[in-house]
């Protein structure tokens, strides 16, 4: 499987500014092929090589595979559709292979090519994660200027496990006010998280109002923060689930909430809530981790998880009372709705899932909570 190395670069003056006008002649290039694509209405990779190729390295001065590179990223933008042309940032991320980057991981340094020319010793900071990653087998490196410092963001080869023959599955329901909740009776609070969102949109209205410098630059130090901070949680939750379920022998079970979005329509007063709602993130985060440690992870059907009584399957919104309660109107069981709706989803994982029908576990296990944490 692959991973990303995150890398941060400490140019000199001199060298950012290269690399800076390195990422604008590129993105500049990108449009003139992109226009040319789209004035053909040729969006294949090779075909676009072929009416660009030349004239590209001729115009802009790039080597010869940094042209190449600028003709992948539009033909892949346009496998996106193909209604519109495409257009890019002026400093959007370009990608570098090893022909025109290399690495100097004893002495943390890279060399580059840039409209200037081969540029070498530029020093940069990773973390030693990063650091193991890139010492095994590299791709290509996405360069990237985020708030004014360069990033390489580079995809890393890691050697995954073969996934275990697993007994059960760890079912998971995501939310907003509870982040996630298992199986198993565990909940994840997303009270925290939520306050600072809150608090932060108010913090940026506030700000956004004045149009003062100061406040202008304060807004731009808090960029992103509210975002980084949401990360670090999803991977600290995504993190005990996947050692929950390596450490009891069982698989990880979702729902897919692909397209909600779409599909949801919630109050003016919780639009924001729901849009800053990140559970791709968590879902991506408990996807690779499991991947990495052999833990299979599969997603089922959502449709009705929070309305199925998990003892006798009774199926009507009536049954749950409120966000945080759970009351079937036919057998009265009631527990914590997101616990119970994690047991469904446990249900449908291993119905879903061949191998364990044959490890023992049964379809009324499989679905009562007597076998679960829920259990009275």
């Amino acid at each position: 499987m692959q991973l990303t190395a995150k890398v941060k670069l400490i140019p000199t003056e001199t060298q950012a500014d290269s690399l800076k006008r390195t990422l604008q002649t590129a993105n500049q290039a990108c449009d003139f092929i992109s226009g040319i694509a789209w004035a053909e209405q040729t969006f294949g990779k090779f075909q676009i090589q072929k009416l660009t190729y030349h004239e590209v390295k001729a115009q802009f001065g790039l080597t010869a595979q940094l042209v190449i590179r600028c003709i992948a990223k539009v033909a892949d933008a346009y496998k996106l559709d193909k209604k519109v042309e495409r257009k890019f940032q002026p400093l959007g991320s370009v990608a570098f292979d090893s022909r025109i980057l290399s690495w100097r991981l004893d002495k943390n340094e890279i060399s580059i090519w840039t409209v200037d020319g081969r540029l070498k010793g530029i020093t940069f900071q990773a973390h030693d994660r990063a650091i193991e990653l890139l010492s095994g087998d590299r791709g290509e490196s996405d360069l990237c200027l985020i708030d004014g410092v360069f990033y390489l963001f580079t995809s890393c080869e890691v050697n995954e496990p073969t996934p275990k023959d697993v007994d059960d599955f760890l079912g998971v329901d995501l939310g907003i006010k509870q982040i996630a909740s298992d199986s198993d009776g565990h909940s994840y609070s997303g009270a925290k998280v939520n306050a600072l969102r809150k608090r932060y949109a108010k913090l940026r209205a506030k700000l956004q109002a004045k149009q003062s410098r100061s406040a202008k630059r304060l807004l731009k130090r808090r960029k992103r923060k509210e975002q980084r901070f949401a990360k670090d949680v999803n991977h600290c939750i995504s993190k005990e689930l996947v050692c929950r379920a390596q450490d009891t022998n069982r698989g990880i079970a979702l729902e897919d909430l692909q397209g909600i979005r779409e599909r949801v329509t919630v109050k003016k007063a919780q639009r924001r809530q729901h849009s800053s709602w990140s559970f791709f993130d968590l879902r991506s985060k408990l996807a690779y981790k499991a991947q990495l440690h052999g833990v299979p992870f599969l997603l089922v059907d959502p449709r009705n998880s929070s309305r199925t009584c998990s003892t006798c399957g009774c199926i009507d919104k009536a049954n749950r009372k409120s966000q945080a309660s759970f009351l079937c109107v036919s057998c009265g069981f009631s527990a914590n709705a997101d616990t119970n709706a994690a047991v469904i989803i446990r249900g449908r994982a291993i119905v879903n899932w061949p191998n364990v029908a044959t490890q023992g576990v049964s379809s009324k296990s499989a679905t009562s909570p007597r076998a679960s944490a829920l259990g009275h």
